[in-house]
């Protein structure tokens, strides 16, 4: 709608303008409601994307404990410095892969939107842009908080069913700790649903999204603490996990798995224990978070009507 034809502010309509542009009567947290009531019905309409986003990571973490699980254990306990079952050192990867995967996904509902027109009608509506980022955010949220816990019982099933571990043994920091690695994967969630939502952004195809989404995700993946410990990478593996946000998130689901200090890649003594992870591990994750949170709702702020094919 261009200036000549725009409403004067209040004109019947409980919107007016902010730097040229409507803004909602409704207010952001009324919005942001709206946003995530919307993508939360979508989703439940459509519960293959939860089940199939889902199976990814449980077939990773039965083959994985399966295949890799004998051979990897005397790494992984050395590594720690204590005795461990590789199921306990893989399900804090596999929590983080499916939040990385929820948050994949994210972009791709995004070109959904454009493509069904569904989008090009909330940019001219009087929606704030930020409202409809973390609306959508919010209900990817809610996905990764079902889906990690569902893969932290069965990592424990798996673990019972090979050591007949009791639940107190299965995560050491206890049920706070489990909460700790659901906020942890939440956290991690959050720049990447920016990226992925920013690509959804301009390439504006479904095809397009998902091949540069999927480029980003899976040698992210490998290329992290994700699998085994980093010492046992080469040299310019490690090189490589050092600078990759996915090694901070697992490293920091990891440290609340075992409680103890974990991470590798920065040499961090101040806090203590397990804190010598989480602290720089949370710090990096909530800076991602800020900045390409920030470019996300940069980008929508520049997208308009016209641009949306």
């Amino acid at each position: 709608m261009s200036a000549e034809t725009e409403p004067e502010p209040g004109a019947g309509t409980g919107t007016g303008t902010a730097g040229g542009r409507k803004t909602s009567g409704n207010g952001f947290a009324r919005d942001t409601w709206i946003v995530l009531k919307r993508w939360l019905i979508k989703t439940v309409r459509n519960p293959f994307v939860m089940t199939s986003s889902l199976l990814n990571p449980i077939v990773f973490l039965v083959l994985f404990t399966e295949v890799f699980g004998g051979i990897t254990e005397g790494t992984v306990s050395q590594s720690l410095g204590t005795e461990a079952s590789y199921v306990t050192y893989l399900v804090p990867a596999i929590a983080i892969q499916t939040a990385l995967i929820a948050a994949t996904t994210s972009g791709i509902g995004q070109v959904d939107d454009i493509e069904n027109g569904m989008f090009e009608k909330m940019l001219v509506s009087p929606m704030h842009r930020g409202a409809v980022f973390l609306g959508k955010s919010l209900s990817e949220i809610i996905r990764i908080v079902a889906q990690v816990s569902i893969i932290l019982a069965l990592g424990y099933v798996l673990l019972y069913l090979d050591t007949g571990t009791s639940p107190g043994e299965y995560v050491q920091t206890g049920f706070l700790g489990a909460v700790g690695i659901v906020l942890v994967a939440i956290l991690f969630s959050i720049w990447f649903t920016a990226i992925s939502n920013v690509v959804a952004l301009i390439t504006r195809d479904q095809e397009s999204t998902i091949i540069a989404v999927n480029v980003l995700q899976f040698p992210l993946l490998f290329l992290s603490s994700a699998f085994v410990p980093i010492e046992a990478l080469p040299e310019w593996v490690q090189t490589i996990a050092a600078l990759n946000p996915i090694t901070y998130g697992v490293d920091a689901a990891r440290a609340l798995m075992f409680g103890q200090d974990v991470m590798t890649v920065l040499d961090v003594s101040a806090f203590g224990g397990m804190w010598n992870t989480l602290v720089p591990a949370l710090a990096v994750l909530g800076a991602l978070d800020l900045v390409l949170g920030a470019v996300a709702v940069h980008f929508l702020n520049s997208a308009s009507s016209s641009d949306v094919q």
